[in-house]
């Protein structure tokens, strides 16, 4: 696997739009990075539903960034590329509100992302557990109104997963990079680099049900049930299946995606999907419902 960042920039030879996904972590390390899938529409584009293409995506690099520092360098590169990233965006309207930050203003994301990011992680952690101590069992999490529909953890979980952690460390930098993020900041940001929030769980769990398909526990790292479960997830996303359609060409890199346990590669390709499902409806608000949230976004396709 590649451990530098891409040479060239973001267009493909016929200078179209490039493609990536991105598998997030919030303390990238030689043993756990940021993997990002980097693709291309091949030209073989079929009629899909609702009228827009269903692409088919190859698979052209998949690169590893061991720290934050070669990451936010690969998200500065110029565009055009749109992208799907594995964390949260925003919090629960909920929760924004009961800790005192702005709810209006075209800019309202910016504004909370920028408190957030003021905030150590003992501190954003102490606010995210003051409020589940006051919430009754069954209730403890403010949820985004996407959760219910991806599946997705609260994003104001600091644990199993640590998607709070993911979102202070990942949004702030998509803030400074000053990418476009459509229906949360989109005025004053450059339009040739878009973000968009992906979860890999959204596609696994259509094609696996809950089979589980990764683990970064080393007892597992020989588990044939789940090494089997990537190869059903695998030759699904060849196939185009359902709920994306998107066929995608894994080329050299297939093998890879199935044989590392803690699919960091496979979820990046998911987030690849998800992107270029999104791409494919560019023109219709990236497929995000038109009257998602400001505050809190969407998760693309849920």
């Amino acid at each position: 696997m590649t451990r530098t960042p891409p040479s060239e920039g973001p267009l493909d030879e016929s200078g179209r739009v490039r493609l990536a996904g991105v598998d997030f972590t919030s303390a990238p390390r030689p043993r756990k990075p940021i993997t990002v899938a980097l693709g291309r529409v091949a030209p073989d584009a079929r009629a899909g539903e609702g009228g827009h293409a269903a692409p088919r995506i190859v698979l052209e690099r998949l690169v590893a960034f061991e720290s934050f520092e070669a990451w936010e360098g690969w998200l500065r590169e110029p565009g055009p590329w749109l992208a799907a990233f594995d964390f949260p965006f925003a919090l629960a309207r909920e929760f924004v509100a009961a800790q005192g930050w702005p709810l209006d203003g075209e800019d309202a994301w910016a504004a909370i992302t920028g408190e957030v990011a003021a905030l150590s992680r003992p501190a954003l952690i102490a606010r995210c557990r003051a409020w589940c101590d006051a919430r009754p069992a069954g209730s403890k999490f403010a949820h985004r109104a996407c959760d219910a529909t991806a599946g997705s953890s609260a994003s104001m979980k600091w644990v199993n997963p640590p998607v709070a952690l993911m979102l202070h460390a990942g949004a702030p930098r998509l803030l400074a990079a000053g990418v476009t993020l459509p229906g949360l900041r989109e005025r004053g940001t450059d339009p040739a680099r878009i973000a968009l929030e992906g979860y890999p769980g959204l596609a696994a769990r259509a094609v696996l049900g809950r089979a589980s398909y990764k683990s970064d526990d080393p007892k597992h790292r020989d588990d044939a049930p789940r090494r089997a479960a990537r190869q059903r997830l695998v030759a699904a996303i060849e196939a185009g299946a359902p709920p994306f359609g998107v066929c995608v060409d894994f080329g050299a890199w297939r093998e890879a995606c199935v044989d590392e346990p803690g699919a960091d590669r496979l979820d990046a390709v998911l987030c690849l999907v998800q992107a270029a499902w999104a791409h494919a409806r560019r023109d219709a608000n990236y497929g995000l419902p038109v009257r998602a949230d400001r505050i809190e976004g969407w998760i693309v396709g849920a």
